[in-house]
């Protein structure tokens, strides 16, 4: 349950980069390896935010079969 938690306090803040990588890689002011190398860190960060929802869902569905 503690890495739940971890992984959903860290959810807000992984978005807010993985935006700042999709505004870098939209600017094209990075070179193609560059933008690789963004795009390798966002495909990461989108797991592990991908990875704290189902987190969430799973916490959510506990709470609703507890009622």
């Amino acid at each position: 349950m503690a890495k739940k938690n971890a992984n959903l306090s860290n959810f807000e803040k992984d978005l807010k980069k993985l935006q700042d990588i999709l505004d870098n890689i939209e600017s094209d002011e990075l070179s193609l390896e560059e933008s690789i190398e963004k795009y390798k860190e966002g495909v990461e960060l989108s797991k592990k935010c991908q990875k704290a929802l189902e987190d969430a869902e799973q916490i959510i569905k506990v709470l609703d079969d507890e009622k």
